[in-house]
C-alpha cells in the first residue's frame, strides 16, 4: 500500500453536460487470429495487514465461533474459491517494510506483538504469520505471492525466510519448519524484493535501488522443486526514469543461465477527484457523475501507463522475458465516515465493478507482457472483493465482476475492434464500449462488453470473423444507480443475472449493451 502516489489521471472539469444520444457500436471479432494466453494471475489479489483486512477479514482465531478451518475463515475461503483466485500477494504493502518474519512463527501465544505504524497505529499480535498464510493459500487453491523486507530488513533475513519455507535440506532454518509443524517445504514461486522503496519502503533512488536489489536476489536461492519468479520495486505511476534505471541496472547485467529480474511491479490508483489529495479523494457512494466519469477514466489511463512502461522495457528486452506486473491497483476514495481513517475502509459501489471491468480488459489487451495484477485490496480494505462485519460477510459489485470474468482465465486471447461513440461529461471523454474476447481450453469464445453510458443503452453489431457460432448466452452485471451498493441488510442490489439480448445470424452478432453495465457472453 502506497502512502504518497501520483494521481491516476487529472482533468479539468467544465460544466456539467453529460452526453446526449446514445448511437451504436460496430466490432469485429478475429476468431481466426488467437493472440497471447491471458495469465490467470492477472486476476490475483493483495491482502496486507492493514485494518480488517487480515484480522476480522481472513483470520478469526480457532476458538471463534466464527466458522473457520484452523482459524481462517470458512465464508472468506469458499467465495474466493468461487472465482478462482490464482495468486495472492502478502504481507504488504508498506506492511512489508517493517516485518520481520520471524516475529509471525512459531507458537502463536509466544510471538511478539508490534505496533502497526502504517496503518492506525494498533498493536497486532503476529498470530497471523507464514504457516497462516501459506495455509489460507492452500485453502483456497492460489499461489502465494510474498513481499520480503528491503527497506528495515537484512539481506540475511530474506534469504533465510526463503530457505525456511522452500528448502527440504536437513539445515537448521528447515529444520526450525519442522519444528514448527510443517515437514515438507511449500511451494514458493513468486517473490518481491521491496515495496514501493521510492516512498514507505525506505526513500530511493532507482539508481540505489537497482544496487539493493542486485544484492538481495544474489543470495536469495533456488532450492531443489522450487524456481523463484523475482520481481522488483517498479514505479510509482509515470516515473519512466525509474522502469528506464531498473532495465538498465538490473535486467541488462544478468545472463540468461542467471537468475535476475522476472517482473518489474507498477503501482497505480485511481483517485474519483482526479488527482491525489491526502485529505479529499472522494466519497466511495456519495458522488455525481464528474466523479464517476474520471474514475471511469483512469482505465485509460492505465493503459498509458503500461503501453509506456512497456516500450521502455522493449528497448532493452526485445525478447520480451522480463514482464510488467501490476500488483496494487483499483480505487481508491475517502474511508467510510466513522471509521478509523488509517483502516481505509471504503464501500464498493456499480461505478468501481465498472472501472474493474475496463481496468481488467486492458490487461488482457497487453496478456503478452503483463503477467500478473493485484487488485488492492482483497477483504474490507480499498476496492475490496469482500467485506465482514462479525460472522456477517458481504460480496461487492467488483467481486461480481471478477465471477464474470472468470472465463478468461488461462484462454487465449482474441483480437477485437470496437469502434464506439463517445461517452461525455465536462471534459472527460472516452469511449462508451470496451470489449475483450478468449478461446478457453474447451474451444467455448467469451466476449466481455463494458457500456460505461450511465445513461443510455448501445446497440452493438459484431462481426464473427473466422467463427461460426449457433447460440450465444450471456450474464449481465448492472444496477439502478452508478452509486447503487451492496450492504449487509440488502447484498443483492447488485448482483449478476441472466442476459438473453443477445443473438446470432450468420455470421454476425447482434445485442443492446444497457446503460452502465457490463455483459459476458458465450459462443
Amino acid at each position: 500500500m502506497k502512502t504518497l502516489l501520483l494521481s491516476a489521471i487529472s482533468l479539468g472539469l467544465a460544466a456539467p453536460i453529460a452526453s446526449a444520444s446514445s448511437g451504436s457500436a460496430t466490432a469485429v471479432l478475429h476468431a481466426d487470429q488467437p493472440g497471447a494466453v491471458i495469465n490467470r494471475n492477472l486476476y490475483g489479489q493483495f491482502t496486507e495487514h492493514l485494518g480488517h483486512c487480515i484480522y476480522g477479514g481472513i483470520w478469526v482465531e480457532p476458538n471463534s465461533p466464527i466458522p473457520n478451518t484452523r482459524g481462517i475463515r470458512n465464508d472468506v475461503v469458499a467465495a474466493l474459491r468461487e472465482i478462482r483466485v490464482p495468486v495472492v500477494r502478502w504481507p504488504g504493502g508498506c506492511f512489508a517494510e517493517e516485518y520481520h518474519w520471524r516475529d509471525g512463527i512459531g507458537a502463536p501465544d509466544q510471538r511478539p506483538s508490534m505496533i502497526n505504524t502504517n496503518w492506525g497505529g494498533v498493536v497486532e499480535n503476529n498470530h497471523f504469520g507464514t504457516a497462516e498464510f501459506m495455509d489460507f493459500c492452500e485453502q483456497v487453491g492460489c499461489e502465494p505471492y510474498i513481499c520480503a523486507n528491503l527497506g528495515s530488513g537484512t539481506v540475511q533475513e530474506a534469504s533465510n525466510w526463503i530457505e525456511y519455507m522452500t528448502s527440504d535440506a536437513n539445515s537448521p532454518l528447515a529444520n526450525l519448519r519442522r519444528a514448527n509443524g510443517r515437514d515438507k517445504p511449500w511451494h514458493l514461486k513468486y517473490v518481491a524484493f521491496g515495496n514501493e522503496n521510492w516512498g514507505c519502503g525506505g526513500t530511493m533512488r532507482p539508481e540505489y535501488y537497482s544496487d539493493v536489489y542486485n544484492r538481495f536476489n544474489s543470495f536469495a536461492k533456488d532450492y531443489p522443486g522450487n524456481k523463484l519468479y523475482r520481481v522488483a520495486c517498479g514505479p510509482n505511476g509515470d516515473d519512466y526514469h525509474w522502469t528506464e534505471v531498473l532495465m538498465r541496472n538490473i535486467h541488462a547485467m544478468y545472463q540468461p543461465e542467471t537468475p535476475g529480474m522476472d517482473g518489474i511491479a507498477l503501482h497505480n490508483y485511481t483517485i474519483p477527484v482526479g488527482h491525489w489529495t491526502n485529505t479529499d479523494k472522494g466519497s466511495a457512494t456519495n458522488f455525481g457523475e464528474d466523479q464517476y466519469a474520471l474514475t471511469l477514466a483512469g482505465a485509460g489511463h492505465m493503459d498509458e501507463l503500461v503501453s509506456k512502461h512497456l516500450a521502455i522495457m522493449d528497448r532493452y528486452d526485445s525478447k520480451k522475458k522480463v514482464a510488467l506486473v501490476v500488483d496494487e491497483w483499483g480505487v481508491w476514495t475517502d474511508s467510510e465516515p466513522g471509521t478509523n481513517p488509517g483502516f481505509l475502509y471504503q464501500q464498493n459501489s456499480l461505478r468501481d465493478a465498472l472501472l474493474a471491468a475496463l481496468t481488467l480488459h486492458v490487461f488482457q489487451k497487453h496478456a503478452d507482457r503483463v503477467s500478473m495484477a493485484n487488485i488492492a485490496q482483497m477483504v474490507n480494505v480499498l476496492q475490496s472483493m469482500i467485506l465482514t462485519d462479525g460472522p456477517r460477510l458481504l460480496l461487492t459489485p467488483t467481486y461480481y465482476v471478477y465471477d464474470l470474468f472468470k472465463v478468461h482465465q488461462d484462454a487465449t486471447s482474441l483480437p477485437i475492434e470496437v469502434t464506439s461513440p463517445d461517452y461525455a461529461y465536462g471534459q472527460t471523454s472516452f469511449p462508451a464500449v470496451s470489449a475483450s474476447a478468449s478461446r478457453d481450453a474447451a474451444g467455448k469464445i467469451h466476449i466481455s462488453l463494458v457500456n460505461a453510458n450511465p445513461h443510455d443503452s448501445i446497440a452493438l453489431s459484431c462481426k464473427l470473423d473466422g467463427l461460426a457460432s449457433r447460440s450465444v448466452s450471456g450474464r449481465i452485471l448492472t444496477a439502478p444507480a452508478m452509486n447503487s451498493i451492496n450492504t449487509f441488510d440488502a447484498p443483492h442490489t447488485v448482483e449478476p443475472a441472466a442476459f438473453n439480448g443477445a443473438t446470432v445470424s450468420g455470421d454476425t452478432l447482434n445485442l443492446t449493451l444497457p446503460a452502465k453495465s457490463v455483459v459476458v457472453l458465450e459462443l
